[in-house]
């Protein structure tokens, strides 16, 4: 069958889709991966098809002013109104005028302005190819109606837990008003398409979270298989070692919003009296001065080969990076702070996993303590074991192409 993969062009978005990419190429099927065309080469790197539509997204000319900056502060302090409400069980009486005017933004902004780039030539590609399945990530609502033209099977494939679904959910069942039904009531009809509400989440919902860890609608799940993109694996990572390594990484968002919210140095200082080495991967590590003689700071390292050598790991909580260290059964230190990385990280200490420092509280001694219960308590590790025995037990990409099959059949018009 042909299948075509659609991906606003935001790396994060487009490593979740790549491994079903590969599963479903090996199995035999046409893979096409279509996004804008300035993100054609992070799609070949990864081995795939670039299928390049429409254009690329115009810088924002309001980036640096100071209604901006506050945007991307608010996203530091986790989920952004309306979708806080997937943090705890709401009521009619939540949907507050705030929450409501949020969500006008989010549709017109996160949905609208960023798909508009590849929308008319996601829609006109697949009339003209004829995919039988479309799989797309939650934010690419340019793959759903594109299949809709098609008359083909789609599903959303998650790169965290479905703040988006569960919330939309909720919106469309206990509000008056629903700006997501209406703005794909407007985008289908200037297709030529009527609504209909598999365009909200697909057919169906393809989930790499484990159950422990999930917040999500039904949805099917698939095996997380990391992947970051084109890497080579230094020598020293996999030498042996004589003390604990304990990975420090803060993830791409401390780039994408202007700077780490912890101060590594002092986090660096403070790990410098324990009796470990300190792999931290930091963008610019000439800034942070005298490295202590346990750390080694790199700029990059791929965290699949890092996790899989470490007793210990702090980072931001961001979903690919705690899902690879869980996959390695990895005890776990979160300093959260944007999008859903503080529910990811609750869901975790849940778990027994790990631990929470937010990253407002994270000094050096709130980090170095929170670490040395990691290293020193072994319940931790047994629920970092039977964490990554669950994920374990999870349906790989592979296993799960059978059943996309079968899913197609189901939900495509003929």
């Amino acid at each position: 069958m042909k299948v075509l993969c659609c991906v606003l062009p935001q790396l994060t978005h487009f490593y979740a889709l790549a491994p079903l990419a590969w599963a479903l190429r090996t199995a035999g099927h046409e893979v096409r991966v279509a996004s804008t065309p300035g993100f054609t080469d992070a799609i070949t790197r990864a081995g795939l098809t670039a299928v390049p539509l429409g254009h690329d997204p115009e810088p924002d000319p309001e980036d640096d002013t100071p209604e901006a900056q506050e945007a991307r502060d608010a996203l530091r302090r986790g989920l952004p109104k309306p979708y806080d409400l997937a943090e705890f069980t709401p009521t009619p009486a939540d949907w507050t005028d705030e929450r409501a005017e949020a969500f006008e933004m989010m549709v017109t902004y996160a949905f609208g302005e960023d798909n508009e780039p590849l929308l008319d030539g996601a829609v006109e590609f697949a009339r003209a190819w004829r995919p039988d399945l479309v799989l797309w990530e939650p934010f690419t609502y340019s793959g759903a109606l594109a299949a809709h033209a098609c008359g083909a099977a789609h599903g959303r494939v998650l790169f965290g837990t479905d703040f988006l679904g569960v919330t939309h959910d909720w919106i469309r069942r206990f509000t008056a008003t629903d700006r997501l039904t209406e703005w794909l009531t407007e985008t289908a009809s200037r297709h030529g398409l009527p609504y209909e509400d598999h365009l909200r989440a697909g057919h169906f919902t393809l989930d790499p979270l484990p159950p422990s860890l999930a917040v999500s609608l039904d949805a099917l799940p698939v095996r997380y298989t990391p992947y970051g993109g084109a890497a080579v694996v230094p020598p020293w990572v996999t030498k042996p070692l004589d003390r604990p390594r304990v990975a420090l990484t803060l993830g791409t968002s401390a780039t994408e919003y202007s700077g780490y919210t912890v101060n590594v140095r002092d986090i660096l200082v403070a790990l410098s009296t324990m009796d470990i080495e300190v792999v931290a991967t930091i963008a610019d590590p000439e800034s942070l001065g005298p490295i202590p003689s346990n750390a080694r700071v790199v700029p990059y390292v791929p965290l699949d080969a890092l996790a899989a050598t470490c007793t210990a790991a702090i980072h931001h909580g961001g979903f690919g990076t705690l899902a690879t260290f869980s996959r390695h059964g990895v005890p776990q230190l979160t300093l959260p702070y944007d999008f859903d990385a503080p529910l990811l990280a609750r869901k975790l200490e849940e778990q027994g996993t790990g631990l929470t420092v937010h990253s407002d509280d994270a000094t050096g001694p709130a980090v170095r303590d929170a670490l040395q219960r990691l290293l020193t308590e072994p319940g931790f590790r047994t629920r970092a074991q039977a964490l990554r025995a669950e994920i374990e037990a999870q349906p790989g990409p592979n296993d799960l192409v059978a059943q996309l099959e079968q899913l197609t059949r189901k939900h495509q018009l003929t």
